[in-house]
């Protein structure tokens, strides 16, 4: 089956949950909003603003030779803000920069000029120095956790003593010495098509950073280190090389800097560079790069440092002097650090206020409790596993030999084994949170991992990547092509494809809850063949698709809208293959994960139960945007998330009994349920246990585990 399915749904009956969605400016706004290369547009704006402003009010600076004088200049200033970008992404700062410039500019000076070195040889002579002033800041910085201002600020005065001392010593024999080449002098005068050689330099360099910045591992990684450094080393990232590595890369193009500036100058003075370490930081800052480390892009520094140039030129063609030119500075760096301080510390609100559009669902009445669905006690006194020895067992399986295992908060999956299960192992670290989980035919553990996408374990315990993405769609605005949050999966015995839901295509992991407020069909059913390797999706716009289940015969997939409060079938074979229809009554809580049973039946669970004010606020898509600024969720919107329940659903999906904690003493939240040899195993995404209760009769071994042919379905 390829392709996607939706929009072919056969007429459900009228006690089918209704959602109405209608497309909205304020969704298209959002999404616009939520782009990453939006970050870049305000700074754009600013640039070009102040382009227009300058023109304008500035004699003489919209002309040719303005433009092309900073052109020569804009390499070296854009080069020392990429270095400091870098740094800045890592969590860190580097007020030394100005004097590893000017350093690296003598530096290249006395080899070219006094000592006679080739132009090859000084150029990667001054690189490798810069290498080494990088090196001073980040080995105290990464190996003795010394505070990194502090540091550069003391490795700022002595590169500044050092430029200062060769000054005195060597100034007068550097104005004396005269060098020529043809390489040097195209270095510093020359151009290509018209463009300075120094912009053709920055050009590559800006390009391979970004590259490795966006693209790598070790970019990703330094991301997450100035984003989280305690996450960070928890998901083990080598922290404390990152960091210093960091401080290489800002020496080295320091470095770069200081040697353009050589060849096009051919002058270097104890006075080089000073003040440039606060000009690179304005630049960077006004750009966008956030001094609070973690967010910041190469295309941001450029365009910050484009800025911060026009406004230097223009207050010096207006006879500014120096004093004014650092004053203004200092303003425009103090109000972009308080937008930036400003924006990250209420960046939750503006999510709240700007991205969230809430829908309107409509349910059918809430079910009388009675009959099957009648309250009951039979979840109190179930026995439990691993009681506080593992936090948040979102789903459990078991195995062939009958050992339990089941994904933790902190990125483990961990299995319990031997007499009572009391023996308890981490079977792999996923790095990321396990949700769904199902076992192959070959006995690999498939893992949804939120946030990272389709994983599998290996018997030997080798974790991979089975996917993360899949095809991105052509008329939406956002990037679907990344798995936000793969949720739970199951196996198709039939063919060995793998069906997974993607609970929401809008939020991230941790602010999943968000998805409910909105209430939108944000998510999605996906499938990815281990044959081809091939992922696709398979049924669009679904309401926080959750639990999947392939059905016993293999002809259908089941899965629960949490947010509809209800199961859909999908048919993948047969005379009504890709039709969705309604599977069962509409439920009376939250459904959760749903697997197969005993006889040719599901088990269902809800980890929460509606209530007629939620049935309420879901129908008033303003009142809930409004009450999400003032009341915690919880409180109003979902309370009973405590009422433990699991259902017996038919193979029509009618309710045959129910499992009940009314207290949520004993299994609260419970969000899954496997059955096994006559028992039931209970999980939890908020438990710090997994439960267990014995049926009333026998069941199958593992309904999950078993063909289609011996799983008890009919013929």
């Amino acid at each position: 089956m390829s392709g996607v399915l939706a929009g072919r749904a056969a007429p459900g009956p009228a006690r089918a949950t209704r959602a109405r969605a209608p497309w909205s400016f304020g969704i298209f706004v959002a999404d616009l909003l939520g782009k990453k290369w939006m970050e870049s547009i305000v700074p754009a704006l600013l640039c070009a603003l102040a382009a227009l402003a300058l023109s304008a009010a500035v004699p003489h600076f919209a002309t040719a030779a303005t433009f092309a004088s900073l052109s020569r200049e804009y390499g070296e200033i854009a080069l020392l803000a990429i270095g400091e970008t870098v740094v800045l992404v890592s969590g860190g700062i580097d007020i030394s920069i100005g004097s590893a410039f000017a350093l690296s500019n003598v530096f290249a000076l006395i080899l070219l000029r006094l000592v006679g070195a080739p132009v090859a040889a000084a150029g990667v002579a001054t690189l490798a120095l810069g290498a080494l002033l990088g090196a001073l800041n980040g080995a105290p910085i990464g190996a003795l956790k010394v505070n990194p201002l502090l540091t550069t600020l003391v490795t700022l005065i002595v590169y500044r003593g050092v430029v200062t001392l060769l000054d005195v010593r060597l100034g007068g024999a550097l104005a004396r010495a005269s060098f020529t080449d043809p390489t040097w002098a195209f270095l510093g005068h020359g151009s290509i098509a018209g463009v300075p050689t120094s912009v053709w330099v920055l050009g590559v360099v800006a390009l391979a950073v970004h590259g490795v910045l966006s693209r790598s591992r070790f970019g990703w990684q330094l991301t997450a280190v100035g984003g989280d450094r305690r996450s960070a080393r928890h998901a083990g990232i080598e922290v404390d090389r990152l960091r210093a590595s960091a401080y290489v890369a800002s020496g080295v193009l320091a470095a770069l800097a200081g040697l353009l500036f050589a060849a096009r100058l051919g002058s270097g003075s104890a006075r080089t560079g000073e003040g440039l370490e606060f000009t690179v930081l304005t630049a960077v800052v006004v750009g966008g790069v956030s001094l609070l480390g973690g967010r910041g892009t190469i295309p941001r520094a450029l365009i910050g440092s484009a800025t911060v140039m026009m406004l230097s030129r223009g207050l010096l063609l207006l006879n500014a002097g120096s004093e004014v030119q650092q004053l203004v500075l200092a303003v425009v760096l103090l109000a972009a650090v308080g937008f930036d301080v400003k924006f990250m510390k209420h960046r939750w609100s503006f999510i709240q206020k700007i991205y969230i559009r809430p829908a309107s669902i409509e349910y059918p009445p809430l079910p009388e409790f009675t009959g099957a669905w009648a309250p009951n006690q039979r979840l109190r006194g179930a026995e439990a596993i691993g009681l506080d020895r593992i936090e948040g067992p979102e789903d459990v399986i078991l195995d062939r030999q009958g050992r339990v295992y089941a994904g933790t908060r902190e990125g483990e999956i961990v299995r319990f084994g031997g007499g009572d299960f009391r023996e308890r192992e981490v079977f792999a670290r996923v790095g990321g949170r396990p949700l769904g989980l199902a076992f192959d035919d070959d006995d690999h553990l498939v893992v949804c991992i939120g946030g990272m996408g389709l994983y599998a374990v290996a018997p030997d315990r080798a974790v991979r990547c089975l996917t993360d993405r899949t095809r991105r769609s052509l008329f939406r605005l956002i990037d679907d092509s990344r798995l936000r949050l793969a949720d739970d999966c199951d196996v198709d015995r039939l063919d060995g494809s793998i069906y997974f839901s993607e609970a929401t295509l809008r939020f991230e992991m941790e602010t999943w809850i968000l998805d409910c407020i909105e209430g939108r069909p944000n998510g999605r059913l996906v499938r990815y063949d281990p044959k081809t390797g091939r992922t696709e999706t398979v049924l669009e716009d679904v309401i926080f698709p959750n639990g999947v289940c392939v059905s016993h015969d293999g002809q259908s997939v089941l899965f629960c809208r949490t947010w509809a409060c209800d199961v859909q079938r999908l048919w993948i074979r047969g005379a009504k293959r890709g039709t969705l229809e309604p599977f069962g009554p509409s439920l009376p809580g939250y459904p959760d994960n749903v697997n197969k049973a005993s006889h040719g039946r599901y088990w269902l669970a809800l980890t929460g139960m509606r209530t007629p004010s939620f049935d309420l606020m879901m129908r008033l898509p303003g009142v809930r945007r409004r009450m999400m600024k003032r009341i915690p969720p919880q409180e109003w919107l979902y309370p009973n998330v405590n009422n433990g329940l699991v259902v017996l659903l038919s193979a029509d999906g009618e309710p045959l009994e129910t499992y009940w904690d009314p207290t949520g003493r004993e299994h609260p939240n419970i969000t899954s349920m496997r059955e096994h040899d006559g028992w039931l195993y209970l999980g939890g995404l908020n438990n710090n246990r997994i439960g267990r209760i014995r049926l009333g009769e026998a069941g199958e071994r593992d309904p999950s585990r078993g063909r289609p042919e011996e799983a008890g379905a009919p013929a």
